[in-house]
């Protein structure tokens, strides 16, 4: 997949490098921003339990 990503990217070898890393970015934001987010409430992440 990482492979087709690439061979469709415009341009030379370095612009195909940036291209990819801003590619790479902007998923992670969008994950970071709007998708986990939206997950959250429904996530038990703060639900501890110690039992002793």
């Amino acid at each position: 997949m990482y492979g087709w990503i690439y061979r469709h990217l415009p341009g030379p070898t370095p612009v195909r490098v940036l291209l990819a890393l801003l590619l790479a970015a902007a998923v992670v934001a969008l994950l970071l921003f709007v998708v986990f987010p939206a997950v959250e409430p429904w996530a038990p992440l703060n639900d501890v339990t110690i039992r002793s």
